[in-house]
């Protein structure tokens, strides 16, 4: 698939030029958050879509990229006492 040229709405109304890239790879690790109540969350995000900005950088030179992502959340496990019955 081939870069793609596409308008990017920015908050402030502006819209700018960039291209789309297709993805060729994507590695989305899960990461495991225990929180003080005792649940675990596994937490990642899913990269949909990468956009490099047209005639921008950052400053260190690197082109600019918008990147649409979902994000996925699953509860692995949480304290007997924060649960509901469930019947």
């Amino acid at each position: 698939m081939a870069e793609r040229p596409v308008k990017l709405p920015l908050p402030t109304g502006q819209t700018v030029d960039g291209l789309e890239i297709p993805i060729e790879e994507s590695t989305e690790r899960w990461s495991d958050v225990r929180l003080e109540d005792g649940t675990v969350l596994r937490v990642k995000t899913t990269v949909l879509s990468a956009t490099r900005v047209t005639g921008q950088w950052d400053a260190e030179g690197h082109p600019l990229y918008f990147i649409k992502s979902i994000p996925t959340t699953a509860i692995v496990s949480s304290p007997d006492h924060l649960k509901r019955r469930v019947q």
